[in-house]
């Protein structure tokens, strides 16, 4: 007789080893020099109704652990749910970017305008959240526009029974441009959470980027509030 309780821990058990593994991957494919910023994330949803939601975000994010800026981010959009778990959304972005000049203490100003396109939808297995989402992005650097696409896979696990207030948060981000250089980054997150309210949760962990010559290590901090 086939237990069914025990087939389907191990349906849970193989789902949560691939995407462990789908997530962990780069982060073993790659051994490159890193240094330490902080980014503060402020991510906002306003629903509109059953149907429509407004996004808006700040991220602050530095080289070090305060006061010395990397990049200001300003995003926003407008979304609508075309099912339970899945979400359209259109936007844009400003970004606010001081880049190092290779091997001086100068900075250039770089600014960015950025239209976006994007699907999230989101599963359960088990106790385990997932949530896919895919970007296209139509960035305007100076005079030039470039146009990349990003894939996000998520992951939330719960710590406590007891309302799910403290979870695990991890995720891998891929980002593919258009031109001959397709690989442009890829980013590795694991991190806490504490749900604080129904419409307010905090998390802090840790983020590694790939760059095509290099990595960067960030602690970041996020807030993320629904109303």
């Amino acid at each position: 007789m086939i237990n069914r309780k025990s087939t389907y821990k191990t349906q849970i058990f193989n789902h949560l080893v691939a995407v462990l593994t789908v997530i962990l991957l780069p982060f073993l494919s790659f051994s490159q020099e890193s240094d330490l910023g902080n980014w503060l994330i402020y991510i906002g949803n306003k629903k509109v109704n059953q149907t429509w939601n407004i996004h808006h975000e700040v991220q602050y994010r530095n080289y070090n652990a305060l006061g010395d800026l990397e990049q200001l981010l300003l995003r926003t959009g407008i979304g609508h749910n075309v099912s339970d778990n899945t979400n359209l959304l259109l936007g844009y972005g400003f970004i606010h970017s001081q880049n190092y000049v290779d091997g001086s203490d100068e900075k250039i100003n770089i600014n960015e305008h950025r239209l976006f396109q994007q699907i999230v939808t989101k599963s359960n297995v088990g106790i385990i959240s997932l949530q896919h989402r895919y970007r296209f992005e139509q960035r305007f650097v100076s005079n030039d526009l470039k146009l990349r696409f990003r894939y996000f896979l998520g992951i939330n696990v719960p710590l406590t029974s007891k309302e799910n207030k403290f979870y695990l948060s991890a995720y891998n981000e891929i980002f593919l441009n258009s031109v001959s250089s397709v690989f442009d980054r890829n980013r590795v997150y694991f991190g806490i959470g504490h749900k604080m309210s129904q419409t307010l949760k905090i998390e802090i962990g840790y983020m590694n980027q790939f760059l095509n010559s290099r990595s960067r290590d960030q602690i970041n901090l996020i807030v993320f509030n629904t109303f």
